[in-house]
């Protein structure tokens, strides 16, 4: 009887509760149509190329891409692909990227800690030797970019959404917030109103504040693009959306590298099953074509 007892009034409890707990909300986020999008989508080689410059310019120098490794980029589907070369290794492009980055490793004679000469075959370094050192110098560890149009609902959509949000068109030089603060809205030093962020923001009003919460969360890093930040080798124009739309499609891309390789095979698959079916319904009816079903 007392376990009962004590199960309701918990029960109870968490009722009274519920209308107490803030809803997690964000604005819907912006439509962008995609290469990749359907059964039959792609990547764009060209996009991929100036998204990982925009990632090399800007983004890299707090997110790390640790799952990925330099030969990656020159494999099928990858921004620098080339078929002329018989791997991704022997890609001259590949490598010479790769010659651009130290990565740490040990003396094998003397077994000291040394810096050396990246490869195709090593992992993208990060910005920062460990989670620490970031905490330290930028006050919190960037999440890594490796995953993260996939770890983040809507995937590249929202990565697009995000470092865009209301950004107005035209920002030449720094820009100093992803969108205007709401009434009633409390913004920490070194943080910014993001309305795609999911967050909850009832605990950042104005002390008795009475009016509606607003859409979003509170982000720490600082709107990253702005028109002009990097110039594409196509000539491409480099305006904000640009960027974000670039730089979120080579996300995208880091999150599944071998989409292409996966809808190929997937369509071989089907083709296969219905001329398999194909086949056994022409087998069935030249076995019983002779026989009587009543």
């Amino acid at each position: 009887m007392l376990r009962k007892l004590t199960a309701l009034a918990i029960a109870a409890g968490l009722l009274a509760a519920a209308p107490a707990l803030a809803e997690t909300t964000q604005a819907p986020l912006k439509p962008v149509a995609w290469s990749f999008d359907g059964p039959f989508g792609h990547y764009d080689q060209e996009q991929l190329q100036r998204g990982f410059k925009v990632y090399r310019e800007v983004c890299s120098q707090c997110h790390s891409l640790k799952l990925i490794a330099f030969h990656d980029l020159g494999e099928p589907g990858g921004p620098f692909w080339d078929p002329k070369y018989k791997t991704a290794n022997d890609n001259a492009y590949v490598k010479a990227i790769a010659a651009q980055f130290k990565v740490p490793d040990i003396d094998t004679d003397t077994g000291d800690p040394i810096q050396r000469q990246a490869t195709t075959a090593d992992a993208m370094p990060p910005p920062y030797p460990n989670d620490i050192a970031a905490k330290a110098t930028l006050g919190g560890a960037p999440p890594d970019m490796s995953l993260l149009a996939k770890a983040r609902e809507g995937g590249p959509t929202y990565i697009y959404s995000l470092i865009t949000a209301d950004i107005p068109a035209g920002s030449k030089g720094s820009v100093t917030a992803y969108a205007p603060t709401p009434p009633g809205l409390v913004i920490p030093a070194g943080k910014y109103y993001n309305p795609y962020l999911a967050g909850d923001l009832s605990a950042s009003m104005t002390p008795g504040w009475k009016g509606p919460i607003p859409v979003g969360g509170i982000i720490a890093m600082p709107p990253p693009l702005a028109d002009g930040k990097v110039t594409f080798d196509d000539g491409k124009a480099s305006t904000i959306d640009q960027e974000a739309q670039d730089v979120a499609a080579f996300l995208q891309w880091a999150s599944d590298p071998k989409m292409e390789e996966r809808k190929q095979m997937g369509l071989g698959v089907m083709i296969y099953l219905l001329l398999f079916s194909g086949v056994l319904y022409l087998s069935y009816r030249h076995i019983w074509r002779n026989v009587d079903h009543h």
